[in-house]
């Protein structure tokens, strides 16, 4: 095969190409790792590469699979991790330049554990903004992350290095974190798709300093390699004592089809004060296409009003618990605007702290009753499409960060629903938007193939970036 046709075989046509002996994992691993080295340099994607390790990983795949004894359909497909995430033998710096790169770096959070029992080849790890505090990928360690589908414009964050390399065709798969949106938003900016599961779907280990808000997911161009993925690393691990019983066979039943489901559409969820007009009429047009595949689909929000307030009040004191522990000499390093939200947070009274926490229980059962009546609830997946890199909002600044241009994601953080973003078209200017099919909670199976059956139907994932 060519190194074209190598870059841009999905995770499910590697596995398959495997198991025929027609692609070798050392051919794979080799093809991307040199598209890395050629053409990352303009997007910042990665902000750590470990040829020889990757490559010893791919020929004990190899070998495996030439013995007909792979320890996983993924074994050999290779796989970035999100610098926020333990890594044995590789610094998870998270973006910061107090992060100590000596380490000791001996333990693999839980998600990336699995994938090395699966058999999977760490190609790299990806860029995050620090800590993972904002919706947009810069930091003071590796600089400004950029868009395949315009590298003027951000690739979303706070899992946009991820979302980048996947949509250069730099790795069929990745893992992303999403604490307010972290992995639908880069989702939406670069036309992959990405899954925030239920809370605790996937293991999290140490558990993140923004609380259970945070979730760990898997990224992809297509669902079905986001359900292969997901079925690796949503296996148990004892470390997280919040974790849901096991559950596999995510990649199983995706041709189940959305005929006579219950469907909500909310184009606003009855409070966003801005909406992109194309953003608004693309999300539209993916709604009546539920409705041409027999789902009924009725526009209505949900209840709850506006939930910014509670999300910021626990975001922000969040951050103050990431900057509490860094020596006060090496906090002029921190990214400034991280500096300014943590600022505000430790200023939070406890009394304001525990009244959000409970705004929040109150906001999560009037979204799980509503839910009762339908089976999935459709939306923008963020509000406008990607802007100009190196900003942290295309709005003026409100006191409020990113929350301003992400008012659809947060909320099911709040919620710990399964949810999921799908590119549902593109801009005249030539921007993916994508969709967010919000499912039940603990319905990671049901989203997974109501994305599948959209996907069947528009299969936009085909569609590369320009000169990629």
């Amino acid at each position: 095969m060519t190194t074209r046709e190598l870059h841009e075989m999905t995770a499910a046509a590697l596995s398959a190409g495997f198991a025929a002996r027609t692609v070798s994992p050392v051919d794979v691993a080799t093809a991307l790792l040199d598209r890395i080295a050629a053409h990352d340099g303009k997007l910042n994607a990665f902000c750590l590469i470990d040829r020889e390790t990757s490559l010893v990983q791919a020929r004990a795949s190899a070998k495996r699979w030439e013995a007909g004894k792979p320890l996983s359909p993924l074994d050999g497909v290779p796989v970035a991790v999100k610098d926020l995430l333990l890594t044995d033998g590789w610094p998870t710096l998270r973006g910061s330049l107090t992060v100590d790169a000596s380490g000791p770096w001996n333990v693999d959070a839980p998600a990336v554990a699995r994938l090395r029992e699966a058999g999977a080849v760490l190609i790299g790890k990806t860029t995050t903004p620090e800590f993972g505090w904002k919706g947009v990928t810069d930091s003071p360690l590796t600089g400004i992350s950029r868009n395949p589908w315009n590298p003027d414009k951000t690739p979303g964050g706070s899992s946009g290095g991820s979302a980048a390399a996947l949509a250069a065709r730099f790795c069929p798969l990745a893992l992303g974190t999403d604490g307010g949106g972290s992995i639908r938003m880069p989702a939406h900016f670069t036309g992959t798709y990405g899954l925030k599961p239920s809370f605790g779907r996937v293991p999290a280990w140490p558990l993140s300093l923004f609380g259970t808000l945070a979730h760990v997911g898997p990224m992809a161009r297509t669902v079905t390699d986001a359900a292969m993925l997901l079925d690796i690393i949503a296996r148990p691990d004892s470390r997280d004592w919040y974790a849901l019983p096991p559950e596999d066979g995510f990649a199983d039943g995706l041709g189940d089809s959305v005929r006579g489901k219950r469907i909500a559409f909310s184009p606003r969820l009855g409070w966003a004060p801005v909406v992109d007009p194309e953003v608004e009429a693309l999300v539209a047009l993916a709604a009546d296409r539920f409705i041409e595949l027999g789902a009924h689909v009725e526009a209505v929000d949900p209840p709850g009003g506006d939930p910014t307030d509670t999300f910021r009040t626990l975001w922000w004191v969040g951050a103050a618990t990431v900057l509490k522990d860094i020596p006060p000499d090496q906090r002029a390093m921190v990214d400034p605007g991280l500096r300014a939200i943590a600022g505000e947070g430790a200023a939070i009274p406890l009394a304001d702290y525990l009244a959000a926490t409970q705004a929040r229980g109150a906001y999560g059962s009037a979204m799980r009753q509503f839910m009762e009546d339908y089976d999935f609830l459709l939306t923008p997946s963020v509000a406008t499409p990607a802007f100009d890199a190196g900003q942290l909002s295309p709005y003026a600044d409100d006191g409020n960060a990113w929350l301003g241009w992400t008012p659809f994601s947060y909320p099911f953080n709040l919620t710990q629903q399964p949810a999921a973003s799908i590119n549902c078209g593109f801009t005249a200017a030539g921007l993916p938007v994508g969709l967010q099919i919000v499912g039940r909670m603990f319905d990671d199976r049901g989203v997974l193939a109501a994305s599948r059956a959209y996907e069947r139907s528009n299969p936009l994932h085909e569609r590369p970036p320009p000169g990629h």
